[in-house]
Parts: C-alpha cells; structure tokens; sequence
C-alpha cells in the first residue's frame, strides 16, 4: 500500500466513524501530515473528543486526554520528579500525560495561562524540560487543543504567544439534516454491536513517516512562494493594499504564519494527488492557518468584523504573480 493509499485508507476509516464533519476529518489528517498542532473551535457534541480519539484507534499510537479546569498545575502537564528513597538516585521523574502521541487538551481556555504554557515547549520544541533535565517527545506527537466558544464564564483566553504556535484554528459547525439522521443510526447500531464487533488491524505510524517524506518533496515554485509572502505582507502592512484593511488589522502574522501556509499548502496538495502546489491549495488553508494569528482593532471588533471577513478580503486584493 503505498502512502497515498493508506492515508485514503485512514480517511475512509475515520468518515465511518465521524458523521458530517468530513472538513474536521481532512484537517485532522493534514495537520498530522504536517507535523503540526490544532486549535479546534465549536460547540459542544460536534464530535471533536469523537474526532481525535477515532483517529487514535485507527493508528497505532498512544492519546492522552487531559481536562484543563482552573484548578490544574503546570506539573499535570508534564509530570514531575517523584522521591524515591529506595533508589540510589532518590528522585525519579514520573511522565505526565504529555508524553504520548496524540495529545487532546480538552477546553484548553479552562485553565491558567501558567498550565497552559506547560504545553509551549512540547508543542514547538517536542520536548518537555523539568528540573533542569529535557526529556524527549516520541516522533509521531500532535496537540489538538479544543475550546467552547460560546461559554466564556470562568475561561481564560490563550495568549498570542500560545495561539501561534498551532498550525491551525480550525472551527466546525453543527451537521446537516441528513448527517444528523446518520448520527443517530450510526450510535444506535454501536450501541447494539457493543461487544460484537472484530477489532480492526490498526495503521502503522509509518504510513504517516512516509507521507511526511513525500510531502516534503512537493514542489512549491518561487511564484507560490512569492504569493504566500504577499499575502503575509497583506496582513502587516494593510495600508499598502486599502484603508478598509488598514482599519481592521492592528497586528498581522508572524513569521511562523508564512511557515505555517508552506506546510500545510504542502500537505494540501499532496492530499489531493499532487506533486506541487497551486494557488488553490494555498488559499484552501489560508482561513484556518492565519485567523489565530491576526489581532484586529477595535474598530473592526466594534463593527462585528471576523478574521474571516479579514482574509476574505486579503485575499482579495493579493494577486498572484507569474
């Protein structure tokens, strides 16, 4: 089975289980692909505890669940150094629930900023440093992060410095009619099979080493490279393209925006069979790579004006050239 087959393989195993979010699905799988972490925005029940613990049973890796509630420490996280009288060296370290492969930081904006910058390190570093010793993450490790965007009474909103470090802010919404009457037969008939069913062969994590591999030999030509640059320049220095944008945006996208359109762009292209990128796939991520990463004025704010709205018409005034 070659990547491209096994990844299709993963995708149609995941659709089997999770209705209606099939956008939820490709951005899962990219953002792996892509050896990157994902902030998931949307109500509660929209399937995305579902998403990642699907994905987790497919794949034959470890996931770890942590509840951030504000009473959790920063040594939850990432476990700490446990006395041990027995041993010769007294202190052992005892690993915390970050040290596995899938990560879900379940309502992440619950806990302190102090708790939630426990997970920085991990996330861009794939390291965890206690008491002046730096333990190693496994290879294949992903943080995929949710939040309740409604509830906003006793949260904690993340810093720009956290935000920017996920690949991706994806946000779902709920079902249509017809995959809603599929949810219901769907947890009817596993509520019935409870028990009965074989269990499946689960995908090796090699299958997406070797994806890795082929996506990073996706061409990206310097006119693409060139467009994802202006549309980062776009973000910054608004004035230069309309007095509507400069009135909107306070503070663009980092370096790590830019970074953050070349891997998935990649990856969004791989995904849908191809060996280099277009225009297309670029502004396919756009959206859910830079709207963590705009900070908008108060005008805009004011105006009921979204990071979406934002890009829309950054998008807009961006050509692309050659």
């Amino acid at each position: 089975m070659t990547p491209q087959e096994a990844i299709q393989e993963l995708k149609s195993r995941m659709s089997a289980s999770i209705i209606g979010q099939d956008g939820l699905i490709d951005r899962l799988i990219l953002v792996l692909l892509a050896d990157g972490n994902m902030l998931l925005e949307g109500l509660p029940g929209l399937a995305k505890t579902r998403a990642i613990k699907t994905l987790a049973s497919e794949l034959d890796c470890d996931l770890s669940r942590i509840q951030f509630t504000p009473d959790l420490l920063p040594s939850d996280v990432t476990g700490t150094e446990i006395y041990q009288p027995e041993l010769e060296e007294k202190f052992v370290f005892q690993q915390g629930p970050i040290f596995s492969n899938l990560i879900l930081a379940d309502e992440i904006n619950r806990a302190p900023a102090k708790v939630q910058s426990a997970l920085l390190e991990a996330m861009e570093e794939r390291q965890v440093s206690v008491a002046g010793k730096t333990y190693k993450m496994d290879p294949l490790f992903m943080v995929m992060a949710t939040q309740n965007p409604v509830e906003q009474e006793g949260t904690y909103p993340l810093p720009e410095a956290q935000m920017d470090r996920f690949l991706m802010h994806v946000v779902i919404s709920y079902p249509d009619d017809a995959s809603e009457l599929a949810i219901l037969r769907l947890n009817r008939n596993e509520q019935s099979a409870t028990g009965n069913q074989e269990p499946k062969e689960k995908l090796s994590p090699e299958v997406v080493f070797n994806a890795r591999k082929e996506i990073a030999e996706v061409k990206i030509a310097e006119n693409m490279e060139k467009y994802i640059v202006d549309i980062i320049s776009a973000t910054r220095f608004p004035d230069n393209y309309s007095k509507e944008l400069d009135s909107w945006i306070d503070y663009g996208a980092s370096p790590r925006g830019s970074i953050a359109l070349d891997r998935a762009s990649r990856a969004h292209a791989w995904m849908n069979g191809n060996d280099f990128v277009t225009p297309d796939n670029i502004r396919a991520v756009v959206h859910d790579c830079l709207r963590h990463r705009l900070i908008l004025s108060y005008e805009a704010n004011a105006d009921g004006v979204t990071s979406d709205q934002v890009l829309d018409e950054v998008l807009k005034a961006v050509a692309v050239v050659g």
